[in-house]
């Protein structure tokens, strides 16, 4: 690990959007703590992997505190200055037949998890006049049938946001993303056998395609960066233009 580069904690490492967070910010001179459910083991210089279980630091506050424990020990004196809350569960149902268990599991990742993290680190941020960048979702502000749990925590995520630097102030940054679709492994594979359907999506975005993770990846390090100093509570769409279109049956 080379001493002179700033670290940077980065939830979901182990999905094709953390993937690509995890490279981009190597790339761009940060340390990378990746964290996951499952063992990222992301073999990549300047990348220490960690096993971590978000719902629990979402309701057990000494699990949450023996992880920052964990996290102090790996970046010492330097501590973090950056935060990407990128980690989610996407739980389908419709609001009729979702359990309690879902509805909770939902918000204890998506919600919860990120705003716990956040208060974990912030006086660490703060210190390094850092960042925290949320991945929240199109769906904070525009859905479908059976997303109302996905939906509902990243509407509350991107409130958060721009909630919480009234209480931060100038002392950390918060920001957060609201990706459209994204050609993830998981989104292709969910069209394996009806690629029609995916062209259908990719033609529906004024631009043509669905969004990559790559580029999810380099907003949240120009977020993260000096040249983001004045971009604070900003909730950004990266939709590609379909967050302007209209569907209706005509």
């Amino acid at each position: 690990m080379e001493n002179n580069k700033p670290w940077v904690l980065i939830t979901g490492a182990q999905g094709g959007l953390g993937k690509a967070l995890v490279g981009e910010f190597v790339a761009n001179n940060y340390k990378v703590i990746a964290t996951d459910l499952v063992d990222a083991q992301l073999e990549l210089e300047n990348v220490v992997s960690i096993q971590n279980n978000l719902e629990r630091i979402a309701v057990d506050e000494s699990y949450a505190n023996r992880f920052k424990n964990q996290i102090d020990e790996i970046t010492g004196e330097s501590g973090l200055s950056v935060l990407i809350n990128n980690a989610a569960v996407q739980i389908l149902g419709a609001a009729k037949d979702l359990t309690r268990s879902q509805w909770q599991a939902s918000f204890n990742v998506n919600l919860h998890a990120p705003f716990f993290l956040s208060q974990l680190f912030l006086d660490d941020l703060a210190k390094n006049e850092g960042a925290i960048v949320n991945i929240s979702s199109i769906h904070a502000t525009q859905t479908k049938k059976e997303f109302v749990a996905y939906a509902t925590t990243k509407a509350a995520l991107s409130a958060m946001t721009r909630n919480m630097v009234l209480d931060v102030g100038n002392r950390v940054r918060i920001n957060a993303i609201e990706p459209a679709a994204i050609a993830t492994e998981m989104l292709k594979a969910s069209f394996n056998g009806h690629e029609n359907k995916l062209k259908q999506l990719e033609d529906f975005h004024p631009i043509g395609r669905v969004g990559t993770p790559i580029e999810v990846a380099k907003l949240a390090v120009f977020l993260s960066s000096e040249d983001a100093r004045f971009v604070q509570g900003a909730c950004i769409s990266a939709s590609g233009g379909i967050q302007g279109c209209l569907s209706d049956p005509t």
